[in-house]
Parts: C-alpha cells; sequence; structure tokens
C-alpha cells in the first residue's frame, strides 16, 4: 500500500461514524498505523475541527493528505451525514486543513478495501465452506447505521461497490417478524433493514416485540437489551437479539446471492462482534440459508465476523494510496 512517493508522508486515515469520529497516521513510507485517537463527533461543528484537534494532540509533522471513510453516501463534493448534523464541501475541508489531497469515501466501501489485507486471526467463520479465489466478496454490519458494500473482482484487482443497500426495504419470513415491521411502520412509513438492524433500530425492534406482545414499553437503550441477552436475565431482550440476528442473516443471504459472493460475506459494525458466541448460536446462519431452490448455494459461502480494531484505517490507507497514484 506504497506508492513510494516520500513527499505525500505522514498521511492522514479517518473512520467517522454517527457518534465517534477516529484518526490515524502513516508518518512514514511502509510505517504502521499509528497515533489512534477517537473523539466524539459532538464536540466538533464539522470534521476539519476535528482534524485540527487530532492533529494538535499527536504533534509532530502536519500531514498534507488523508482519505476518510465516513457513514454516509458520498455523491459529488458535498456531504450531510444521514445520522449526524454534519454537513460539508469536501474541497471546503481540504483548503482549510490546507492538504494537497483528500479522499472522502463510504464507511463500508473502506472497511471492503481492507478486506484482503485483513489477517485470519482476526475473523471468526459462522459457517459455511473455504473462500474462493477470485469471486466476489460481501460486506455488511450494523452499527449506528447499517453499512453494505461489496468487492468485484478485475484485471486490476478488487473493485469496491459504492451502495446503501443498509436502506432495502425490511421483509418478514414470519408472522410475528411481519407484526413487528407493522408496529415500526407508525414511525417509519419506510421500514428498511436500518431501521430495526442497527443499535437505535434494535430499541427499536424491542419496543415493537413488546407492542406485539401486549408487553409495557421497556424503555432501555441497545447495550442494556444486549447484555439483558447475553446474560439470559431478559426474556424480551433474549427473543429481541434473535430476532435481530434472525433479520440479519436474511439480509446477509440475499447480499450473497445478489452478488455471487462466493468469496465469503464478512460482517463488521460495532454490534455483532461484541455477541460473541451468542451470534454462532443465533438464528442467523439458519435464516442466512433459508432461500429455497438456492439454499445448496448458500450452505457454503463462508461468513465471517470481523474482529480487527480498526480495518477501515486499512482500507483508507488503500484507497489514498490509489488517489495519489492517478496523480
Amino acid at each position: 500500500m506504497s506508492s513510494g512517493a516520500a513527499n505525500t508522508y505522514p498521511r492522514l486515515l479517518g473512520d467517522i461514524g454517527g457518534t465517534n469520529a477516529r484518526f490515524a497516521l502513516i508518518r512514514s513510507e511502509g510505517g504502521p498505523i499509528e497515533d489512534i485517537r477517537t473523539l466524539p463527533g459532538a464536540n466538533y461543528p464539522g470534521p476539519a475541527e476535528a482534524i485540527e484537534a487530532y492533529l494538535a494532540e499527536v504533534g509532530g509533522a502536519r500531514p498534507t493528505s488523508g482519505a476518510i471513510g465516513i457513514a454516509n453516501p458520498i455523491d459529488g463534493d458535498r456531504i450531510k451525514m444521514t445520522n449526524h448534523t454534519w454537513a460539508f464541501s469536501i474541497d471546503a475541508v481540504r483548503q482549510q486543513l490546507n492538504f494537497t489531497r483528500l479522499v472522502f469515501i463510504n464507511d463500508f466501501t473502506a472497511l471492503a478495501l481492507s478486506l484482503p489485507f485483513l489477517p485470519d486471526g482476526e475473523l471468526h467463520q459462522v459457517g459455511g465452506k473455504a473462500r474462493e479465489l477470485n469471486r466476489a466478496i460481501a460486506v455488511l454490519g450494523p452499527g449506528t447505521g447499517l453499512g453494505v458494500s461489496g468487492l468485484v473482482p478485475s484485471a486490476e484487482g478488487y473493485l469496491p461497490l459504492e451502495g446503501e443497500g443498509g436502506h432495502v426495504t425490511l421483509a418478514a419470513t414470519n408472522p410475528e417478524e411481519a407484526a413487528v415491521i407493522e408496529v415500526a411502520r407508525a414511525t417509519f412509513p419506510h421500514v428498511s433493514a436500518e431501521r430495526l438492524i442497527s443499535g437505535p433500530g434494535l430499541v427499536t425492534l424491542h419496543e415493537s416485540l413488546a407492542a406485539v406482545r401486549g408487553l409495557p414499553s421497556p424503555g432501555i437503550d441497545a447495550p442494556s437489551i444486549t447484555n439483558g441477552a447475553l446474560d439470559g436475565s431478559n426474556a424480551l431482550a433474549l427473543d429481541s437479539v434473535n430476532m435481530f440476528c434472525g433479520m440479519l442473516g436474511t439480509i446477509a443471504g440475499n447480499l450473497a446471492l445478489t452478488l455471487g459472493a462466493k468469496g465469503g460475506v464478512f460482517i463488521g459494525g460495532g454490534i455483532i462482534p461484541r455477541l460473541g458466541d451468542f451470534f454462532d448460536r443465533s438464528p442467523f446462519r439458519s435464516r442466512f440459508e433459508d432461500k429455497g431452490r438456492f439454499r445448496s448455494y448458500l450452505e457454503s459461502v463462508p461468513v465471517f465476523v470481523i474482529h480487527s480494531p480498526y480495518p477501515a484505517f486499512t482500507g483508507a490507507a488503500v484507497a489514498l494510496e490509489r488517489a495519489l497514484a492517478k496523480h
């Protein structure tokens, strides 16, 4: 991931989500990703101010180029974040920082770009067989939202897909799921996958399931729901997290079929890696394969939970390397 252009170092890397902004540096050619910091996004009016605060904290030579993965669609110069208040011009941020090159990519595009470089020890396989080489790869994961991307092979190597698959319409596979989606529709006329398969979505799912079962509003947050499921202390939370995993399995199976992802399906985000062995026992895998005539097609497709601490930085480094190589 090095162009050999020593005058492009240090390089700034970023990963901006709906809650936090993470930054890091590669200080020299062939050097490691270092000086990783996490800043609460709400503390800053925009990314330029957050980056300046980060650079002031870590010190050293100032970068003049950078690449940032962001939890938002990228369509031209203007970005207005879906799950955050930040709205800005990429070029205005570049000028404010006095950078010569600044690249913004979707955060799950960054995650997709990292996949060929992640060590096996940071991946946990959930069913399926071995990955097939030079085949499409899918990646998705719930966090503040539901990120979706993929990689397709080409003569130049893997090319990332930029899309917003988290906003596809969520379909039920049993009557209780249909009832939960119907309750959620009272708040969200379009119940996308992200509305229930994300951190905020888990709360919506939990509240909706309580309403379907005639129970009082639980009024607890996503970490409390997850903890109640993992320690077995909350039956409704357990059922909610199992439904969450099942719905994710359906969406992941859809994505695998759409892309022909024989190269594997990878799950990132902040929620699933924390579930540990619970996820292995959840309805995820059975729902992933539950595609009627194409069950046998999906039975061989491996799914991997990503346990790398900062994979988006690796993907951002790849994106910046490619951008600099074009100039």
